[in-house]
């Protein structure tokens, strides 16, 4: 196939390149153009704007603006590029002749917490703060887009994924799990350890074998959460850091009502633990992967959840020395 991706040389973008190349003509579409291995060229956007980019059978929209946890980044910043952004490639790929179009978007655009057990792609999107809106109004605009052009009679051809990740980690990864595992080298001890939180992320691994499903299987225009199929709490993410590390892990289970006593004069005096934080570190986030395994009919994903952070912290270690 003929694939063209945006935000190429980003983590994910990488990862999809090492896994799609060799069976492939990759190109790239990105605000910088390094050659890069397997890719036969990297667009500037005004060559999209300028349709100077080759026919392709299929996009995979990764650009986007990141979610900021520091809060640091201007709310209209999210929606320039997040939905902005997204829309003109879609219409892009709406006039070509590229058949399918695979859009990341985020669970954050379908809950900021889960209510119940797990999160499914059924429940009524409640988007907090701009990266999860700007997320769901690039949703909405796709469906809507889509509808129109199936209801013309143009769009039968095209098929369309929107795929909501949890937390995607693997080599190459700066994120949240860099803060944790910095955390846990320098000796830290874990002081929540009386919360036992569940959380749903998703290997890189995983998310290559799914896209890749996606672009060569028969699979429903949708909208599809993706996951590894275990869940991991937090004590158990570190005790994986400190396996790896060939270390003993710290966890201290101080009573939850101090833990939260301490919260609550940490947002009177502006300390970082604060109760908005102590609920983040510690709330359950589970989302369901059933309906993307059961769309590329199988039963199980092929790398485990405890397998893959193995993978990302061993290539931490690596990385620091």
């Amino acid at each position: 196939m003929k694939i063209l991706i945006t935000g190429i040389h980003g983590f994910v973008g990488s990862n999809l390149v090492q896994s799609l190349k060799g069976e492939n003509v990759l190109y790239g579409l990105d605000i910088i153009s390094p050659k890069k291995e397997g890719v036969e060229k990297t667009f500037s956007w005004n060559d999209l704007y300028d349709r100077n980019i080759p026919t392709v059978d299929a996009i995979i929209h990764l650009a986007g603006k990141a979610h900021d946890t520091k809060n640091q980044s201007l709310a209209q910043t999210y929606f320039d590029i997040n939905t902005g952004l997204t829309q003109k490639v879609f219409d892009y790929f709406l006039s070509s002749s590229a058949t399918k179009f695979i859009f990341f978007s985020s669970v954050k655009a379908a809950a900021d917490s889960v209510q119940g057990e797990f999160l499914t792609e059924d429940v009524v999107p409640t988007p907090k703060g701009p990266y999860g809106k700007s997320k769901i109004i690039a949703e909405e605009y796709i469906q809507k887009m889509l509808k129109h052009v199936q209801h013309d009679g143009k769009g039968d051809e095209k098929d369309v994924y929107i795929l909501r990740p949890c937390m995607i980690h693997g080599p190459g990864n700066k994120g949240n799990l860099n803060l944790l595992y910095n955390l846990v080298k320098k000796g830290i001890p874990w002081p929540l350890g009386a919360f036992e939180n569940r959380r749903s992320f998703t290997s890189i691994d995983n998310l290559c074998y799914v896209v890749s499903g996606l672009l060569t299987k028969e699979v429903p225009s949708g909208i599809y959460h993706m996951s590894d199929d275990e869940s991991l709490s937090t004590n158990e993410l570190i005790e994986v850091i400190c396996y790896v590390m060939g270390r003993k892990a710290h966890i201290w289970n101080i009573p939850k009502g101090l833990m939260e006593f301490a919260a609550s004069l940490g947002g009177i005096l502006h300390l970082p633990l604060n109760p908005e934080r102590l609920r983040k570190l510690t709330e359950n986030y589970v989302a369901s992967n059933a309906k993307i395994k059961k769309a590329l009919g199988i039963d199980v994903m092929p790398v485990r959840a405890r397998d893959g952070f193995i993978k990302t912290i061993s290539s931490f270690i690596v990385s620091n020395k």
